[in-house]
């Protein structure tokens, strides 16, 4: 997958928990979808339509019955479901919160190898310096990454790594993100 659709699907809260429950087999209905991810009635919609936008989902045209799912998977949303479901799997319940962040989850991509600021702006071009500041300082504050100075270079440079949670999703990601 490439990285501007994965910043594209991680940009609305509940996409990414949405496509890993329906790889899980949650049945493609609003209200099992609902109560398997404990989102908003409103937030869940805007994350469907999003999802209908981006081509992973559709909704199904034979839809009627009241067993029939009202959304289906569509063949590029069945390969992003299964890598929602690889990082859903690593992943607790309770770093949820953390992981439908817009930018937790595309800086942890990145995050492959120990990385400069730049060098993780550099991947990730639509990023602001703001926004990859609070993301780090996020995962920081969970144990998801580790900030060390590197005091030899003039000027002094921080470099982020990826460790606990963080390297376990960072490890899953590497292999399915292209940059």
């Amino acid at each position: 997958m490439y990285i501007g659709l994965f910043v594209n699907i991680t940009s609305r809260a509940w996409a990414l928990p949405i496509l890993a429950n329906m790889h899980a087999g949650v049945a493609g209905r609003q209200a099992p979808l609902l109560a398997a991810t404990g989102a908003g009635r409103t937030a869940f919609a805007q994350s469907m339509d999003h999802l209908i936008e981006l081509g992973l989902m559709e909704r199904n045209p034979g839809y009627g019955h009241p067993l029939r799912p009202e959304f289906r998977l569509t063949s590029l949303g069945i390969t992003a479901a299964a890598f929602a479901g690889k990082i859903q799997c690593v992943s607790a319940d309770e770093d949820q919160d953390l992981l439908r962040l817009s930018w937790t989850l595309p800086v942890l991509s990145s995050l492959r190898a120990p990385s400069h600021f730049n060098d993780i702006k550099r991947n990730l071009p639509p990023i602001t310096d703001r926004a990859l500041s609070q993301s780090l300082k996020a995962m920081e504050a969970r144990s998801w990454v580790c900030r060390s100075v590197d005091e030899v270079a003039r000027p002094p440079r921080s470099l982020y790594r990826a460790i606990n949670t963080g390297g376990a999703i960072s490890r899953v990601t590497a292999s399915e993100i292209s940059f």
